[in-house]
């Protein structure tokens, strides 16, 4: 009932207050790197899934132990539904987004869960049958009302139609992205299409709950180091040339081999553009963007700045605004420097300032600001101990070098001779970049191993790192087996 009371206030005041989701996102800022990365790892994009359902097991377990600890008196289950809010309430108050109105969603909650505990207590003692029946009806009606209570949130959370706002959009980009070559992927021998789908694009991100919000309610303000401040609608961004590019991302907490990366035929407004018009400041260093959660991202100005680097405030993916996941109305994509310095999702706020006096979220907690991204490559066939016939085998995989270029992918076998694999047209220096190569396989157990090397002469190295504080480093291998056909 607590939770519910919470929620349902938070939809009415602010999604983000809401005391279950703040205790939450508190968590993931709390939590150690060794546990993030674990359950990235591990859990991929359901990771929040797996945090929530822990989060209402633990409040289970404690309602229980209240259950227990007042047996001869309330006051020990009182004090503990109370402390739980009061935990609430500091959650609510610690978040970036906090208004003053937010507190009402964790105070409503504290004591919706104080009074529902009290009264549930008076209702807890022997009684003839009819009396027992109807506590038992009233405690159904109280678990009914908690449940409509918490749908009722979601349903005010939601209120604004913010997929009726993205299927009113229509984006005509001044300038397309080339038509992608038959020859850019090797898709029928293992590797990924060239394109990745908009459902399949990798989302790694620390939002609990997706922001939902509409296109004509977005406003984005650029201020900070600048000679002209400015606060942008949608609409003016849609009045400006869009372009579309190909570009592949990826994100920093790609371990080797990681399946984060994907890539896709962007729309947007130059960013480098908009930062002109603005009038940047000498000095200003870092670009602090902020997304409608409080998220904070901090991008290296010379590489939004520099010619040809194609960075963006993205309205859409392949061909259609951006999904709401992936972070619609308006995101940002910089090519060739890692997500989280480089890819705000539901963005709302840049300022021009310097790496020395502000450090955003990712910083705080130990990770590299600026992080480019290294060049890597990625074993796709085989599969780890798949069985596959002796003879003549075609592997297969994809290699990455964004805003560079990919020039060479090498591959081999058992530690044998390096050989060189053939790759895939090249689409831009922006991609990621396909290889093949065709094995000669002597039945047994095999490793099979590749390396890149980019248009800079740099080969990706064989020192394995783990992915803080700037990316994961090391070759890809996969163990497998070869059968007689």
């Amino acid at each position: 009932m607590a939770l519910a009371a919470g929620h349902l206030v938070a939809g009415l005041v602010s999604p983000l207050a809401s005391p279950f989701l703040a205790v939450g996102n508190t968590a993931i800022d709390l939590t150690p790197h060794p546990v993030k990365d674990f359950a990235i790892r591990t859990f991929g994009e359901n990771d929040k899934l797996v945090l929530l359902g822990s989060m209402a097991v633990v409040l289970a377990g404690l309602g229980v132990v209240a259950g227990l600890l007042s047996r001869r008196s309330p006051w020990p289950g009182t004090v503990l539904a109370a402390l739980l809010g009061l935990l609430g309430i500091a959650a609510v108050l610690a978040r970036p987004t906090t208004t003053g109105w937010s507190v009402l969603a964790p105070l409503a909650s504290l004591v919706a869960g104080v009074v529902a505990f009290r009264w549930l207590w008076s209702q807890a003692v022997p009684a003839v049958v009819p009396e027992r029946r109807r506590f038992l009806l009233t405690t159904a009606a109280i678990a009914v009302g908690a449940g409509v209570s918490a749908l009722g949130g979601q349903l005010l959370a939601g209120r604004v139609d913010v997929e009726a706002s993205r299927r009113a959009i229509k984006l005509r980009p001044r300038e397309t992205a080339p038509e992608i070559p038959f020859d850019a992927d090797f898709a029928r021998e293992g590797t990924p299409p060239f394109l990745t789908p908009n459902e399949k694009f990798y989302r790694v991100d620390t939002a609990l709950t997706v922001p939902r919000l509409r296109a004509e309610d977005w406003r984005m303000r650029v201020h900070g180091m600048v000679d002209n401040e400015m606060v942008l609608t949608y609409d003016d961004l849609l009045r400006r040339p869009l372009v579309e590019k190909t570009i592949t991302l990826v994100c920093v907490s790609n371990e080797v081999g990681g399946p984060y990366i994907s890539t896709s035929n962007f729309i947007g407004v130059s960013l480098p553009d908009l930062l002109r018009e603005a009038g940047v400041r000498p000095g200003a260093d870092q670009l602090a963007t902020t997304s409608v959660d409080g998220w904070t991202c901090g991008t290296p100005v010379d590489k939004i700045m520099a010619p040809g680097s194609n960075a963006m405030l993205a309205l859409g993916m392949n061909g259609e605004p951006l999904p709401i996941e992936r972070g619609f109305p308006v995101r940002m994509v910089v090519p060739g420097l890692y997500g989280y310095v480089s890819a705000t999702k539901w963005l709302v706020d840049a300022e021009l300032t310097t790496f020395d006096t502000f450090d955003p979220y990712w910083a705080q907690r130990g990770w590299g600001k600026k992080a480019p991204v290294k060049v890597m490559s990625r074993v796709d066939r085989p599969k780890s101990f798949e069985r596959v016939p002796a003879g003549r085998f075609v592997a297969a995989g994809i290699a990455w070098a964004q805003h560079i270029g990919i020039d060479r992918v090498e591959v081999r076998v058992d530690g044998g001779p390096w050989q060189d694999a053939t790759l895939s047209r090249e689409v831009n220096v922006d991609t990621w970049r396909m290889w093949r190569i065709e094995l000669d396989l002597k039945e047994g157990n095999h490793t099979v191993e590749c390396r890149a090397t980019d248009r800079k002469g740099t080969t990706q190295t064989s020192e394995r790192a783990a992915p803080i504080p700037d990316g994961a480093t090391g070759w890809h291998s996969m163990v497998f087996t070869s059968v007689a056909g």
